[in-house]
């Protein structure tokens, strides 16, 4: 696993503009339906990545006009509940996410809420290059933070480790420090409860 330096990597040095894949009408990648975008390229090298092959900036096909057409017209679709940014790892690619997230709002306006996963933790990306943070305002939902293999627990709801959270990011930005995405404390209770009712 490695870990930058504020500023080290730079989309603009690394980012070849390829994805990984598109999937359409998801249940996985967060809150509701989603339209799922897998952005190519990734230097955090966590050990136990579940998609090790998109750390090459160049696996996959290059973003293209037609693809984000495509994302445009089922993010349309009234129960479609948002967009998704995963990869790889979304924020080493800004100039793809940043004019895919314009037209969103352009177009969309905030009728679409938009999650992104990311290795950097959310102080990190505070101090990181203004595309970044650009893209951190316009993001509703981000999972932060390296995977990490020896805290790995399949009951944690959308993430892989424990280390990792679900962070409401315009409460934490107006607030100045992280706030948890509500929907995370609703699991967490519902877990509990779950497991209370396996002991009586």
């Amino acid at each position: 696993m490695r870990n930058p330096r504020p500023g080290e990597w730079l989309s603009e040095k690394l980012s070849q503009g390829f994805v990984g894949d598109y999937k359409p009408f998801v249940f996985v990648d967060g809150e509701g339906v989603r339209c799922s975008l897998y952005l190519s390229g990734c230097l955090f090298a966590c050990e136990g990545c579940f998609n090790e092959a998109t750390w090459s900036f160049r696996y996959g096909q290059p973003y293209t006009q037609e693809l984000e057409d495509a994302i445009l017209a089922d993010l349309s679709q009234e129960y479609v509940q948002g967009l998704t940014l995963l990869g790889g790892e979304p924020f080493l690619n800004t100039k793809v996410c940043l004019a895919l997230i314009d037209r969103v709002r352009s177009e969309l306006g905030k009728s679409k809420d938009i999650w992104s996963w990311t290795g950097y933790t959310f102080e990190e990306l505070l101090l990181e290059s203004p595309d970044k943070l650009a893209m951190l305002r316009e993001i509703d939902v981000l999972v932060d933070g390296r995977f990490e293999l020896s805290r790995r627990d399949l009951k944690l709801q959308f993430r892989g480790s424990s280390n990792q959270r679900i962070i409401d990011v315009q409460a934490s930005l107006a607030r100045g420090r992280v706030i948890l995405w509500a929907g995370v404390l609703d699991a967490t209770r519902t877990y509990e409860q779950i497991e209370k009712r396996a002991l009586i």
